[in-house]
């Protein structure tokens, strides 16, 4: 027999062996995952650390010391003595702190509302585009503002002095009475025109700001239904406007309560009118520095406080109602 021829067997193929890649290192190799996450859970309580440092030093420790001080008196005649909430009770029932509060709430009513619809008039006439030289005008209602309130106490006051001001010198020109703008009867509506001055343009700025940041899709979409500047105004922007002037009414609610540069200043001016109680401020300042009644002022200060929180309160949920009904 003849032996069958076998089949050519493939060549064995060589085995190959992959060679060991060395490793690449990883730009964090050598740095511990633990280190680069307490960095950045650090970096953002350094950046807040300088304000906390001087909110606590400037605020809360004086406030802390001044309620310690609050419930201590000092007496003649057995030195510095806890005394609970004496000094309170002694404000509470004080007249001249209740004639005091009674005066700034006056004051609030005059003053605020005449201030907050001239800062809204101005905001929405700017925003109208209307408006010739807006940037001049908005510059020329805002600057008031940058003026200390110091410098501009002194400068009313000349205007409604009495002998050398410009409205006396003027009404002497034409024969007619002498205005007394510094006198009991006017005191209030004078502070009143002061503050006004001082504060409508910075008003304006936040209403005006608040404008600027109402969607253009809005008065777009009113313009297509027709609707003419005047209902834009009442239906879009005074709407829109509402948080804007809660935060403006509140501002002005602190103000109004704190009132202490205007009748300190207008005080030296007419000494009979204005007297070291003439605001809450004013007379925890008098109490003071004075007459050294520092425990006593403390607590004064401390009532003021509340005063202002308890106003303040009774504003937004007065609004808030009145926004949902």
């Amino acid at each position: 027999m003849s032996a069958r021829a076998r089949p050519a067997q493939p060549a064995a193929q060589p085995v190959l062996r992959h060679a060991a890649v060395p490793a690449v290192p990883s730009p964090r190799a050598g740095r511990p995952i633990g280190r680069s996450w307490s960095r950045q859970s650090v970096v953002g309580p350094l950046f807040v650390a300088p304000f906390l440092l001087l909110f606590v030093a400037l605020f809360l420790v004086p406030l802390g010391y001044a309620a310690y001080l609050s419930v201590f008196r000092t007496r003649l005649i057995g030195g510095t003595a806890f005394v609970g909430l004496e000094n309170y009770a002694t404000a509470l029932s004080d007249p001249q702190l209740r004639t005091g509060v009674a005066r700034v709430a006056t004051f609030f009513v005059l003053q605020v509302p005449v201030m907050l619809v001239l800062a809204l008039t101005f905001a929405l006439a700017l925003d109208s585009g209307l408006l010739r030289l807006a940037k001049v005008v908005r510059l020329g209602v805002f600057v008031p503002y940058a003026v200390p309130s110091v410098v501009a106490a002194l400068m009313w006051g000349y205007l409604y002095g009495p002998d050398y001001g410009p409205f006396a010198q003027l009404s002497r020109m034409v024969h007619l009475p002498t205005p007394h703008f510094l006198s009991e009867r006017w005191m209030l509506p004078s502070l009143a025109n002061i503050v006004t001055w001082e504060f409508v343009g910075y008003n304006m700025i936040l209403l005006y700001a608040a404008l600027r940041a109402i969607p253009q899709d809005l008065y777009e979409a009113a313009a297509v239904d027709g609707a003419g500047a005047w209902r834009i105004a009442w239906s879009i922007k005074l709407p829109a406007l509402r948080p804007a002037i809660m935060l403006t009414l509140v501002f002005s609610v602190i103000g109004s309560f704190q009132l202490f540069n205007e009748p300190n200043l207008l005080q030296r001016l007419a000494p009979n009118v204005v007297d070291s109680a003439y605001t809450p401020n004013l007379y925890a300042y008098s109490l003071a520095f004075t007459s050294q009644q520092l425990n006593y002022a403390a607590a004064v200060s401390f009532l003021l406080g509340l005063v202002i929180v308890i106003v303040s309160y009774a504003v937004l949920l007065t609004a808030n109602r009145r926004s949902t009904s």
